[in-house]
């Protein structure tokens, strides 16, 4: 042996040389995954640069990191880089909620340290006719899904939307098969296991390291593929795991968003210039709910995995928002478009406000994420009863209408300098996408122990109501102008808002002359107008024609409906559902409409995965049994994915 232990020496070198190769390219079935992907700080045989964190040079770091991952150095993938930017200290940690084990809702909410109130009302009695009736609605709900979705899996599998009247695919978030991953807790809310199991074995398949979008749209990312994920995960009894991993998956890539230096996302991620290596910088401004519209579904990432990077990225965003909530045009309210040139983002540059488009989920949150945190963080409850009061001063106003249904609709403010004070100016302006706002302000009647505001609720949700059943389509359309006659503690039939044909003329008239002595109110030219322009009763003006399938409307319905147990709201549903149906329904799936003011309307070649995801859902749970997705267990983000309070034990 003595020939071995010469060569011992020279053996022990090349061991010690292979470990030092291992530790450096970390060698690993897992190394194939970019999630895994944890590049060395300095390029191999080069000095440690100068920078933050010893981050590698640009072309460096690029192609060793394709290297490694096995992959080839293209313009459609990515990995992790290190954080330039990473957390000093400690991660914040999720609060702790104590589980309640009694049967939600009984006893007015439950015992032990429950915070929250019971938030469903009792189930409506039904005869044998009326379950009949409300099957049968439930079941067209169901066919109408299945149309959709057949129509996808057909023309468009694993792209993320197809077109209705051509079947062509589409992809427009990403190329991750964003109508599947949206669709995939409908599926299970509709007993669908068979096309679940399937849609679930596909979505393992997506590759979220490959896109051809040059930008990542943080939000959206978030609320479809994030929320779909976990949703679908819950909601199945967690037996799939795979939905785990992908919802993991998009957390990491979203994560990377955050790496800058006020750890503040970019909402829309270029990840190609990310993979430079370059420090990533703010744009100008952003819209403020895709900044502060993250909440639920990353404090939920943290809740299923314990891992509290996700929680403590997404909290810090809501510290900065609770600390600008006053230090706005119109303190209590967040502009619309948030100055992200300073750090932390500034709130004060601004002067529009809404509750509509571009700003709507992130006052939606507030009672949603008070629910996910299981009652015990009053951040935002704080938040919301700060907001609303502005809300209900400044932006909701009664509506004019021929039937003097006592309505609310909330339209938007610009704040303007006048003689050198900030004056708030309302503009009745109706969204479609404002309408998820009777639905939050009733929930959070319930939730914040509020129930003077809950016929508020009501009356806004009849606002969208009333809106629908105008139209000579019976859909609402998407932005219009209407009547505003007072305040929301006025009167529907008193002086200011009693309607008559004359008071809608004089709006009318004011709206489209510029002063009150151009036209007659009762005149000609105010016939033209409204006949050329198909205006309804109590319309001044339609902004957009448009109907792209949206939710909101039946969302607050569907909430209405599990708040106060009316078995009306159903037959309110039903309406809304049998115009979308005959109106929308095509050869692929449904179809946007081009102008819903006219009986013909247009369809247009446009599905988005939400007509699957939130607007068939919402109307399959108006006709459902009264404790599918049970408000007192479920809280849904705004693509209506259904997400489990973590103070209500698993049944």
């Amino acid at each position: 042996m003595p020939s071995l232990r010469r060569w011992r020496p020279l053996i022990l070198l090349v061991a010690v040389w292979l470990l030092f190769i291992y530790w450096m390219f970390d060698i690993t079935d897992e190394q194939q995954s970019p999630f895994n992907y944890s590049p060395p700080n300095s390029v191999p045989n080069r000095p440690p640069q100068s920078g933050h964190h010893n981050v590698a040079p640009v072309g460096d770091v690029y192609a060793q990191g394709a290297a490694e991952n096995g992959g080839e150095l293209d313009a459609t993938s990515w990995w992790k880089l290190p954080e330039r930017f990473p957390v000093a200290g400690k991660l914040r940690s999720l609060p702790a909620v104590e589980e309640e084990e009694e049967e939600v809702g009984k006893g007015g909410g439950g015992g032990g340290s429950r915070k929250i109130p019971r938030i469903q009302a009792d189930a409506p009695r039904e005869s044998e006719a009326d379950r009949a009736r409300r099957l049968e609605r439930r079941e067209a709900v169901r066919e109408s899904f299945l149309h959709s979705w057949k129509g996808y899996k057909k023309n468009a599998w694993m792209a993320d939307e197809v077109t209705p009247l051509t079947g062509k695919a589409k992809n427009p978030f990403g190329g991750w098969a964003a109508t599947l991953v949206d669709a995939l807790d409908t599926l299970w809310i509709m007993g669908l296991e068979k096309e679940f199991e399937a849609a679930v074995k596909a979505a393992e398949t997506i590759d979220f390291s490959r896109t051809e979008a040059d930008l990542v749209n943080v939000f959206e990312t978030t609320i479809r593929y994030m929320g779909g994920f976990l949703a679908a995960y819950e909601l199945s009894g967690k037996k799939y795991e795979g939905l785990l991993k992908k919802a993991v998956e998009v957390g990491e890539l979203l994560m990377c968003a955050f790496d800058t230096d006020d750890r503040m996302p970019i909402a829309r991620w270029d990840w190609k210039f990310y993979m430079t290596g370059h420090e990533q910088k703010h744009p100008r401004s952003v819209l403020v709910s895709e900044l502060g519209s993250l909440s639920l579904e990353f404090t939920k990432l943290s809740q299923l995995t314990g891992d509290m990077k996700y929680y403590d990225a997404i909290q810090r965003v809501s510290d900065v928002f609770e600390e600008g909530q006053d230090d706005t045009k119109l303190p209590g309210m967040w502009p619309v478009v948030v100055d992200t040139t300073e750090s932390p983002p500034s709130f004060k540059k601004h002067n529009g406000f809404t509750l509509g488009g571009m700003a709507d989920s992130l006052y939606e949150y507030f009672p949603k994420q008070y629910l996910l945190f299981g009652g015990v963080v009053d951040q935002p409850k704080k938040m919301y009863e700060k907001f609303i009061g502005v809300a209900k001063k400044h932006l909701m106003r009664r509506a004019l209408n021929q039937d003097n249904i006592p309505i609310v609709i909330s339209g938007d403010v610009n704040v303007k300098s006048v003689d050198g004070k900030l004056e708030a100016v309302n503009v009745a302006k109706g969204q479609h996408l404002t309408c998820f706002a009777g639905g939050m302000v009733g929930l959070a009647a319930k939730v914040f122990d509020r129930p003077e505001e809950m016929d508020l609720a009501l009356q806004l949700t009849d606002g969208c109501v009333w809106a629908y059943n105008t139209t000579v389509t019976g859909i609402m359309p998407e932005i219009f102008g209407f009547v505003a006659c007072g305040g929301v503690d006025d009167s529907q039939t008193g002086d200011g808002c009693a309607y008559d044909d004359l008071k809608w003329r004089t709006a009318l008239r004011d709206h489209y002359s510029g002063t009150k002595a151009a036209l007659d109110p009762m005149g000609q030219d105010i016939d033209n107008i409204i006949k050329n322009r198909h205006l309804p009763p109590g319309f001044v003006e339609l902004h957009d024609k448009k109907y792209i399938l949206r939710p909101e409307a039946i969302e607050s319905v569907f909430l209405m409906y599990r708040l106060t147990g009316d078995p009306t709201w159903m037959d309110k549903a039903w309406m809304m559902f049998s115009s979308i149906e005959r109106h929308t329904k095509s050869k692929v799936g449904a179809a946007s409409l081009r102008d819903v003011t006219v009986s013909e309307t247009e369809q247009v070649d446009s599905m988005e995965s939400f007509w699957l995801a939130e607007t068939l859902k919402y109307f399959y749970l108006v006709f459902s049994e009264f404790d599918l997705v049970d408000l007192d267990t479920w809280v849904l983000n705004t693509e209506a994915h259904a997400l489990h309070r973590p103070d209500v034990a698993w049944k």
